[in-house]
């Protein structure tokens, strides 16, 4: 009986023990709240939301500060484009390129981006339930605009443009140096990504905006002039060349079936300007014409007779 007795103690540390690794894992501060169009209401309080927004200025921060170099830091923001296009040698002079996932990146940095981006959608709802127009909100805007613009995610930096051109901008004015750069953020999405060549211009009217590059990208767009759509790709800043992206593979696409109707055959180098990418790449991407030790392009062979 004493054995037994002396065996119990033990056995309920065993049990304690088995409870206390069961315990669940602690909560991700950004997945702490739901989304506000979903029930949430905490994000209706704004001392609640300004906490949650400093959390997730410090969490972008330290993403990009954990990156080596810029050029990996930009993979980790390309990752989370929904979808790249490849050309087929047979599409070059015929058809529309087909839509491929583009390649995978790290999880963990990919699943980052993912939960800041989801967690600046949940800021924005609750301070769009809260009607909240002040400088927090056009601080936090701002932010959104420029994280979803460098992740190409439209649907995040889309409704926060509207949003703070329209509703913000009327109640807590942006000075002249941001009106003139988000309105310019706003045209180049209408032209690019949208195709709304029409609606761009009436944009760039009703806020009398004027900047040569952005209208360099509008009549190069207009106009399928590639030349000019790649030079004004060097020219403009970082967050305008992200969204002139979108229009990338439409222009691309264009510039190598000019070359297939018009050239048998043509530098390498010429080539690679025209499509402003490399060679392996555009071999990458499914094109299939051949290029000889000459450094020579060999577009169409001449038919036999």
């Amino acid at each position: 009986m004493r054995a037994t007795d002396q065996s119990r103690p033990s056995s309920r540390r065993g049990a304690s023990g088995a409870w206390n690794r069961l315990k669940p894992p602690r909560e991700d501060a950004l997945e702490s709240y739901g989304l506000p169009s979903k029930g949430e209401t905490r994000l209706n309080d704004f001392k609640t939301q300004e906490i949650y927004y400093n959390r997730i200025v410090e969490r972008y921060m330290k993403f990009c500060a954990a990156s080596p170099n810029g050029s990996d830091l930009d993979a980790h923001f390309a990752s989370l484009s929904i979808q790249s296009t490849s050309l087929k040698s047979s599409t070059i002079t015929t058809e529309e390129p087909q839509t491929i996932p583009d390649p995978p990146m790290a999880n963990t940095s990919t699943g980052e981006l993912a939960k800041i981006l989801s967690a600046l959608r949940k800021l924005r709802e609750g301070i769009t339930a809260t009607a909240r127009c002040d400088l927090f909100a056009k601080r936090a805007y701002i932010f959104n605009v420029h994280a979803a613009i460098l992740c190409r995610d439209w649907e995040s930096y889309h409704p926060a443009l509207v949003t703070l051109l329209n509703k913000i901008h009327p109640q807590t004015p942006l000075t002249p140096a941001e009106l003139h750069e988000y309105v310019g953020y706003l045209i180049l999405d209408q032209a690019c990504r949208q195709g709304d060549y029409t609606g761009a211009h009436e944009t760039r009217l009703k806020y009398k905006y004027m900047d040569w590059r952005v209208q360099c990208v509008l009549q190069a767009l207009v106009a399928d002039n590639w030349v000019v759509f790649w030079k004004m790709k060097k020219a403009v800043d970082g967050y305008q060349r992200r969204i002139m992206g979108y229009a990338e593979q439409t222009i691309r696409v264009h510039a190598l079936k000019c070359l297939g109707r018009g050239y048998m055959s043509a530098d390498k180098r010429f080539i690679e300007s025209c499509a402003d990418r490399q060679w392996s790449d555009l071999v990458d991407d499914g094109v299939g014409w051949e290029l000889t030790e000459t450094d020579r392009v060999i577009i169409k062979k001449p038919k036999a007779k």
